[in-house]
């Protein structure tokens, strides 16, 4: 099992404003501020990781907040939803919690699980699934979001898709992960080396318009291997079946591979090693703006240059 992938280990996500997206991860779905750095490869831009105490693999939800750059759309061709696990019966709080902050809502079912659909301040698709799953993840809690009903971590990313054959075969024949069942147009695919944040919905829609990445839209699933050997072994697997796949390349908390698949939503592959305490203490996570070395000369000038954030 350690050889393989270990579910989901981030997705990442285009948002319009820094400090509304901040205000509303910490303070309305109460996810700790794991860490506060900026988009390696564009440093004006803030890149925001919020999850559980330490940041767990599988827990973390990334922000790049480009303000401006207009509205995206959700479609064909991405990942469309992003579901956490909440305990047994939270789903009764976090109703009466979205309606005290006016927050629209539907409720449904997903194979039997009951699902509350909503959307963040820039349109992006969540959803809370109460998970019967053995999900030993510790949470964050805070004053108004108690133990009892805090976000758990990811139970599943959607991706919508017109035809989902070719992203199934990525899934099964390079990722390793399994066919589980079907409902209508939905395909659900899952890996057995972990018991948490190991779905992969495919939404088949053939007639749906290509989705755009922009703010309010998910930029790439990041799937998570324990380190960078094994790392290295599913690059060499994924380019022999002739994909085009970067070189290793080190985000400072994990060491990350993209591939495009198929259907055109961006993988990544990503490590737990160092992790998120590398740079500053678990009591202290996110509470500093942390740099890459490359940038770090240049810290009076990015932060006077980064939007406010009080």
């Amino acid at each position: 099992m350690k050889n393989s992938i270990l579910g989901l280990h981030h997705i990442t996500a285009i948002a319009g404003n820094a400090k509304t997206n901040l205000d509303f991860y910490t303070h309305i779905l109460g996810q700790r501020l794991v860490k506060k750095t900026v988009n390696f490869d564009d440093p004006r831009t803030y890149h925001f990781y919020f999850g559980n105490e330490a940041g767990e693999p599988g827990t973390l939800l990334t922000f790049f907040p480009w303000e401006g750059i207009g509205k995206g759309s959700h479609g064909s061709g991405m990942a469309t939803h992003i579901a956490y696990a909440v305990p047994p019966g939270a789903l009764r709080f976090w109703k009466k919690r979205l309606n005290t902050f006016s927050i629209p809502y539907e409720e449904s079912e997903i194979f039997g699980e009951a699902c509350l659909s909503f959307s963040d301040p820039d349109g992006l698709q969540l959803q809370f699934i109460e998970s019967a799953a053995n999900d030993h993840r510790r949470v964050w809690a805070t004053a108004d979001v108690a133990q009892d009903v805090a976000l758990k971590g990811f139970h599943t990313a959607t991706l919508t898709l017109g035809n989902a054959a070719a992203t199934a075969r990525v899934l099964t024949d390079l990722l390793g992960y399994e066919f589980h069942k079907e409902e209508d147009n939905r395909l659900r695919f899952g890996t057995g080396s972990i018991e948490t944040a190991q779905w992969i919905d495919l939404l088949e829609e053939p007639f749906r318009a290509r989705g755009k990445n922009a703010t309010g839209t998910n930029h790439h699933v990041a799937f998570r291997v324990k380190d960078d050997t094994i790392l290295m072994d599913f690059r060499e697997k994924i380019a022999a079946a002739g994909f085009n796949i970067t070189q290793k390349i080190n985000r400072d908390y994990f060491f990350s591979l993209y591939f495009r698949e198929p259907g055109g939503v961006l993988f990544e592959i990503a490590t737990d090693n160092p992790g998120f305490t590398v740079d500053e203490p678990l009591t202290e996570l996110g509470t500093h703006l942390m740099l890459p070395e490359r940038y770090k000369t240049m810290r009076s000038r990015m932060e006077s240059g980064l939007p406010k954030l009080d």
